[in-house]
């Protein structure tokens, strides 16, 4: 007596139909017993909910990185604030001693240092965030929590260590002025900033996740961004000993890193106020509100794709 065996495609068949059967199955009782998928995107007012939530652990978190980063160091994290120092030692030298840059700026040393700080803060968070999916991956396929709170965590960090660097800035205008209650404008500059950096940091959290060679390029284009920024000159006095037309102003002006280094050093600098980028305060608050719903929304979509493969 001979048997016939099934055709291939009916096989195949017969095993998807089977399948389809079983994942109905599976479906209609996680139905049944209210179950979701835990790896399925929340709508974006539960994913808000769940991350103010878990406040306490992006807090947390950020300090034991700060701990993780400087326990080797035999200095710790007084690292903290002596690495924008020391840059800003290093540039003034090359800018402000050798390239001339300093004339025609009043305490230029507390110029340089204002916007190193303020251009530090912005490319730290962007670059360290940028790892911030890539760097956790055992820890996002081990537990359910929502992924924004590792790149918010990154920009608590370079928060914590801009107060520190604020406080050696005002220290040292301090000594030469006194206090002023123009400082206290550095309380919503900050702010916007943070605002800035939050989403800029979830967008390239959500880059670094799907494209490794991205930590790899940022220094690159954050150092181009150094340049053009105003870090080491003042871009209204330096444009205007070029003649160069007012629109070329407006056009610098719209750089987000120009914006807030400006608000920051008219809030610590008298002498800048006459130096002022024009619009600067509303250039400031608009990206922003761009940066951080783009940026939020942008990484939240990507929610279920975080931790595959």
């Amino acid at each position: 007596m001979s048997y016939s065996r099934p055709e291939p495609s009916r096989l195949a068949r017969m095993s998807t139909a089977a399948e389809s059967a079983k994942t109905a199955e599976l479906a209609a009782m996680a139905e049944r017993y209210g179950l979701s998928r835990s790896s399925a995107r929340p709508s974006l007012r539960t994913y808000l909910i769940e991350l103010w939530g878990r406040r306490q652990f992006i807090v947390s978190y950020a300090r034991a990185r700060t701990y993780a980063v400087y326990a080797g160091a035999r200095l710790g994290s007084i690292w903290q604030v002596l690495t924008p120092l020391l840059n800003a030692g290093v540039y003034y030298l090359a800018f402000g001693v050798l390239l001339g840059t300093k004339n025609g700026i009043e305490n230029y040393a507390s110029f340089l240092i204002c916007g190193m700080f303020v251009f530090s803060y912005t490319q730290r968070s962007m670059t360290e965030g940028s790892r911030a999916i890539s760097a956790n991956m055992s820890l996002i396929r081990t537990l359910h929590f929502p992924r924004a709170t590792l790149p918010l965590a990154y920009v608590v960090n370079e928060l914590n260590q801009m107060f520190l660097s604020m406080g050696i800035l005002f220290l040292m205008v301090g000594f030469s002025t006194g206090p002023n209650w123009h400082w206290l404008l550095l309380i919503p500059a900050l702010f916007l900033q943070t605002l800035f950096n939050i989403g800029a940091t979830l967008v390239f959290a959500r880059l670094g996740a799907f494209l490794t060679d991205i930590s790899q390029l940022l220094p690159f284009i954050t150092r181009t961004w150094l340049y053009a920024s105003g870090i080491f000159f003042s871009i209204p006095a330096k444009l205007e000993g070029l003649h160069a037309p007012g629109w070329v102003i407006q056009v610098l002006s719209l750089n987000p890193i120009s914006a807030y280094i400006d608000i920051a050093r008219r809030a610590v600098l008298e002498e800048h106020v006459k130096n002022q980028l024009p619009h600067a305060w509303e250039i400031s608050i608009i990206w922003a509100g761009i940066s951080l719903v783009g940026g939020f929304i942008y990484f939240w979509r990507a929610e279920d794709r975080y931790g595959r493969g």
